[in-house]
């Protein structure tokens, strides 16, 4: 075992602010070292919290950390798991690594030949009802699987900003979601037949994005899935997944906040206001993630979450966007291939 870990944290936004309060409270961590591109942000949370701060990455390494967690915009991931790599220090890294296959891929094998423990966050895999949803089908306890249904809808758009270098919704939103099938099923998908519209915020069209989009969605055991996005929900932040087999079916994400009413007559209705932003739904989730890093940096397990998860999720989002845009299902295959891979 490893001695308490040294952390350094890169990016302090809303989920980097986070994962400090959290790592400040996470066994096995001794101290934390911050870092952003906001000088006078960093200094306020460190002195708030009582951890140091460094000017840059480079000045951070130089800190002597032991580990680092990379919650920068996503033009940031890669550049820091390269740097991560040379340092040879751990690494948890918020999702998207990169927006093309050929970054990823340098940057995997930057972190192969370094031997670096990389964790993705994807933090769905540490929720208690996706995880019971991927034991019930790793049990046979569903049957024989059929459909499954995901739905991630945000309450309201990120700014625009983020979304400009956000690489559109199927590549930032709906990765969650390309993961979680993956994770729960135990399958691939190995075609995705997606569309999209602008439905409310005109800027979208700016970015060639969209604010609402579906997808249909094949899996390696033969289940098919579908799935529903918007950047738009009245009552709140709604991410669920429904899992139907020939034996049971089951749901993720309904309880009393679910942000969803019914209109038959005399159903229950939600007994509390819907879940406003994605750290409210999932913070129990954010909290297991980040304290299985610290363990399996801690006691040298592996990743729990490695780098071609990301890569997987990223590949199924690659194919939604070119089905998008030409209007036609999209093989994996197409999207892996060495034409597509050069570009």
């Amino acid at each position: 075992m490893t001695a308490r870990l040294h952390v350094g944290v890169i990016g302090l936004g809303r989920i980097g602010a986070f994962h400090v309060r959290t790592l400040q409270a996470t066994e096995g961590v001794s101290s934390l070292t911050l870092v952003d591109v906001d000088a006078a942000l960093a200094l306020r949370m460190a002195s708030d919290i009582g951890a140091q701060v460094a000017g840059t990455p480079e000045a951070l390494l130089e800190a002597g950390v032991d580990a680092l967690v990379v919650a920068t915009t996503t033009p940031g991931h890669a550049p820091l798991l390269r740097l991560a790599a040379a340092a040879g220090l751990p690494t948890f890294c918020e999702k998207p690594v990169a927006l093309d296959v050929a970054t990823l891929d340098d940057v995997l094998a930057d972190v192969q030949r370094a031997g670096i423990l990389v964790q993705i966050g994807f933090q769905r895999r540490f929720d208690a009802g996706y995880r019971a949803a991927r034991d019930a089908v790793a049990t046979g306890a569903l049957g024989n699987l059929l459909i499954v249904r995901a739905a991630t809808h945000d309450p309201a758009p990120p700014p625009e900003p983020y979304v400009a270098a956000s690489g559109g919704i199927f590549r930032d939103l709906h990765i969650h979601d390309f993961d979680a099938l993956r994770y729960t099923t135990g399958q691939e998908i190995v075609e995705v037949y997606a569309d999209g519209a602008v439905r409310e915020t005109p800027w979208f069209e700016r970015h060639g994005d969209v604010d609402t989009a579906v997808a249909v969605l094949r899996l390696s055991g033969g289940a098919l899935g579908i799935l529903s996005g918007t950047r738009h929900d009245p009552l709140g932040y709604d991410v669920r997944l429904e899992v139907f087999g020939t034996a049971d079916s089951i749901a993720v994400g309904v309880d009393p906040r679910s942000p969803i009413r019914s209109v038959e007559p005399g159903a229950a209705q939600p007994a509390e206001a819907g879940y406003r932003n994605f750290l409210e739904r999932f913070e129990p989730a954010y909290r297991e993630e980040l304290a299985a890093f610290v363990d399996a940096v801690r006691y040298g397990r592996e990743s729990p979450c490695p780098l071609e998860e990301a890569r997987a999720a990223l590949l199924v989002a690659l194919a939604a966007d070119r089905s998008r845009a030409e209007r036609r299902p999209v093989s994996i295959e197409e999207v892996t291939s060495a034409e597509a891979l050069a570009g």
